[in-house]
């Protein structure tokens, strides 16, 4: 689609189109810094990326599409990230699951980074005709050429950084290019159940998501909610290699008032969550909630349907997790019991305890409280487990 047949209101927000990758791509070329982190990250995708820029340019030539320009530029990047830092990608479908129909999928949040990222190549590797468009807040696009790459990979902007009233201005707009992409654009969409990662992997829904996708659309809210196609999709990662700058930043927060990230502290985040290991990675999604929004009462108040819906969200994503030996042992670590032994055996518990060790001495504090790091990290791994374990009671 042309960026042209696109309503003006999106401009600032929207992915780039086709018709304009070729001047993004030769001004991310001419920004050093853009090239150097390539060169360094990716030598070989650096050394075809002058071809690759003179094939996109070509006076006749047919115009990449932006799936296109993923599966050239991003998808071989990716894949060469899972690897190197993972033990492997998989993805678990319902029965019956419709790779024809357009969704929002909406998932638990680990990495900055690569969970919208991993997900477009595993609805490709399953034959899906489409990747995913990326929710992606403002507040990452630290660089100039953080925001074009990110727009050229199908990301649109959620702007955060804006006082409330013109916050509540920016939700209606991106909430109404939310429905004109699944809609108009027949996009499927990427959404964090929540706004920033859930950092002790204690995963709700933000009723105030569900709450920005109405503001778009047309009819009653069910309708609203209806027309996004909403896929609770639950994202497990075996290891986080961010856990120890989780872990580390809860003690900050403790003992610094006000204490607030910096630029460098996301862009270590971002580089961590990229480069570190991951273990298994695992996508499970549950069916799309569109018939269970038809079991609601019409005239449901909109605050018992929100709460509502997002419940329904966090069930169908704590039920869907892959849960790893780690998992278990932190589980009773915190609670004092063996309860989950028979999940894990002498050489999980020896790996863990390596493990545990090993990311606590990565914190650099100048008087790090290791009971109280060591409870952050335990949590992180315990918190899907007891989520888990109380829908399935």
């Amino acid at each position: 689609m042309l960026s042209t047949q696109i309503p003006e209101e999106f401009k600032d927000i929207r992915p780039y189109a086709p018709d304009e990758f070729p001047q993004v791509f030769n001004e991310l070329m001419a920004d050093r810094q853009f090239v150097q982190i390539v060169q360094k990250v990716a030598p070989e995708m650096a050394a075809k990326l002058p071809a690759f820029l003179a094939n996109m340019a070509q006076p006749g030539g047919r115009t990449m599409s932006a799936v296109d320009v993923q599966k050239l530029f991003f998808y071989p990047l990716l894949k060469k990230i899972a690897e190197k830092c993972s033990l492997g990608l998989s993805l678990v479908l319902p029965e019956g699951f419709d790779r024809a129909r357009n969704y929002t999928f909406v998932t638990n949040h680990r990495d900055i980074v690569l969970d919208s990222a991993f997900l477009s190549c595993l609805l490709v590797d399953n034959g899906f005709d489409n990747t995913v468009e990326i929710a992606i807040g403002d507040n990452l696009l630290i660089y100039p050429w953080i925001k074009k790459l990110v727009r050229i990979n199908k990301s649109f902007i959620v702007q955060r950084s804006l006082p409330p009233r013109q916050a509540f201005a920016a939700s209606v707009v991106m909430s109404r290019y939310m429905h004109f992409a699944i809609n108009q654009k027949h996009e499927n969409i990427w959404i964090a159940q929540r706004e920033g990662r859930a950092k002790d992997s204690n995963d709700c829904t933000q009723e105030a998501i569900l709450k920005m996708m109405t503001l778009g659309g047309e009819g009653g809210m069910i309708e609203r909610l209806k027309d996004m196609h909403i896929v609770p999709m639950a994202l497990s990662y075996e290891l986080d290699p961010c856990d120890y700058l989780k872990a580390k930043e809860f003690q900050q927060k403790r003992d610094i008032e006000g204490f607030k990230k910096s630029r460098e502290d996301d862009l270590t985040n971002m580089q961590t969550g990229i480069f570190g290991a991951k273990g298994h990675i695992c996508f499970e999604a549950a069916p799309c909630i569109d018939e269970w929004l038809d079991t609601l009462p019409g005239e449901m108040p909109r605050g018992e349907l929100f709460s509502a819906v997002a419940k329904h969200i966090d069930r169908e994503i704590h039920r869907s997790y892959t849960l790893y030996p780690f998992n278990y042992i932190a589980a009773d670590r915190i609670e004092g019991t063996n309860t989950r032994a028979g999940k894990y055996n002498s050489a999980d518990t020896e790996a863990f305890d390596k493990y545990l060790a090993q990311r606590l001495s990565l914190i650099d504090l100048p008087a790090p409280d290791t009971q109280f790091l060591t409870e952050r990290i335990l949590t992180m791994y315990a918190n899907p487990v007891f989520n888990n374990e109380k829908v399935k009671k």
